[in-house]
């Protein structure tokens, strides 16, 4: 199954000038979900994991679901304000602006071992905040794990040093 077919591009959002990858289709087909979970955990099933990161908020559908079967724990990264208790906070570049994710404090402790899942790798902004995150709580990244990267836009290299995993690639 190519899960490619299951992502819809659409002109022109969240502004001119960029194609945004729409997972909806994937997250409706439930054979299509099946088989896209089955290869995130295949990149990291040999890998000790303590806890699984979903960045907010197409990162959380698949975030927790690796985390389900991978049986550790899930973390939310959020934007600003959105977590009740006690964050640390890292700013980023993004294609089209920037912005800023929290997580908390005591989230990560130190030496856990996290995956870091987002649906997407772009120019790597987003992706180099939570690395920034994880390791200022002391965790130990594991994998950069996507299920999808847009390769033109060369995120890799925001976050080199780290493995990195994307289900699909464009």
């Amino acid at each position: 199954m190519s899960l490619k077919k299951y992502i819809r591009d659409i002109q022109g959002f969240p502004k001119e000038g960029i194609v945004f990858k729409d997972i909806t289709p994937l997250l409706i087909d439930a054979n299509a979900r099946k088989e896209c979970l089955e290869i995130l955990v295949s990149a990291v099933k040999d890998k000790k994991i303590d806890k699984v990161i979903g960045v907010e908020s197409r990162g959380f559908f698949f975030g927790m679901l690796l985390a389900q079967e991978l049986n550790v724990g899930f973390v939310p990264v959020r934007k600003p304000n959105k977590l009740p208790f006690d964050t640390i906070s890292a700013s980023y570049d993004l294609e089209y602006g920037t912005d800023t994710l929290e997580i908390h404090i005591d989230a990560i402790q130190k030496g856990d071992r996290v995956l870091i899942h987002d649906d997407v790798l772009a120019t790597g902004g987003t992706a180099k905040a939570v690395c920034e995150l994880v390791e200022r709580l002391g965790g130990v990244i594991v994998q950069c794990n996507f299920l999808m990267e847009i390769t033109f836009l060369n995120g890799r290299e925001k976050i080199a040093g780290n493995e990195i995993f994307a289900a699909i690639t464009y």
